[in-house]
């Protein structure tokens, strides 16, 4: 380990643990934002864990683990948050349980307020279908709203290659809707680097990814892309939706 992972290691364990207010967080944003724009993405998450300290955390959808695995590599122990929507393939929760059992990680589960039977009861069956984008915000965004609350800064795995709605996801965010710094080292990656990345370092991917699934979600809203498809055609289809509020 470089001298300046063991730095970043060392402070994500005592760093920073009251917070800062908005106006610091988003200062940092201004600071950092273009200074970062073009580091790797070792160095983005090692600036944030010194940052941050340990209210710094990764989040992943277990469509493959390559952020887990690069944030491991520079800040173990790193906290790993997963939103667990209660519609997931079991692939995608088997791919949890490896993440948690084989990387360097503190693996935290979380999952929305109702179940998706007191859901059902409460909104009536399958909302999911009904009305796809406050599915979304009882299962997925507001939950995460909720479990970041305890930190400042938070990673992501969002890529400006996955979407053209993404194209101008900055390394270095405010995310006004959370209040929190939003961090994203992998956004300038093509798919021919995160395919090199899992390929060299023996990285965890979620087995759907290998049966047409390149951008997986819960199970009832994501079907299979045939080739030549925009691989997020799966996502919503038929709907109109192309994201769940997270990252809008």
């Amino acid at each position: 380990m470089s001298t300046a992972t063991t730095l970043a290691a060392r402070s994500f364990k005592g760093a920073h643990t009251d917070g800062r207010s908005s106006e610091e967080l988003r200062e940092l944003v201004s600071h950092w934002g273009a200074e970062l724009e073009l580091a790797p993405a070792e160095t983005i998450i090692e600036w944030a864990a010194a940052t941050f300290g340990e209210r710094f955390c990764v989040t992943s959808s277990m469509g493959d683990a390559v952020l887990a695995h690069l944030a491991a590599s520079v800040v173990p122990g790193i906290d790993v948050v997963f939103l667990d929507t209660g519609y997931h393939f079991v692939e995608t929760i088997g791919t949890r349980d490896a993440v948690a059992a084989t990387l360097d990680v503190n693996l935290i589960t979380i999952t929305p307020t109702q179940s998706v039977a007191e859901q059902d009861a409460t909104y009536g069956k399958d909302l999911y279908r009904t009305d796809p984008d406050l599915c979304c915000k009882l299962r997925k965004v507001q939950p995460l709203q909720e479990a970041l609350d305890g930190y400042d800064a938070w990673a992501t795995g969002l890529r400006r290659a996955e979407t053209h709605n993404r194209v101008i996801a900055p390394v270095i965010g405010w995310d006004a809707k959370k209040g929190k710094v939003k961090v994203s080292p992998m956004a300038r990656w093509s798919d021919e680097q995160v395919e090199r990345y899992i390929a060299e370092n023996g990285v965890l991917v979620n087995p759907l990814a290998y049966d047409g699934y390149p951008s997986i979600g819960c199970a009832p809203c994501t079907r299979r892309v045939a080739p030549g498809e925009d691989p997020r055609s799966g996502r919503w289809a038929g709907t109109g939706k192309t994201e769940c509020g997270i990252h809008t």
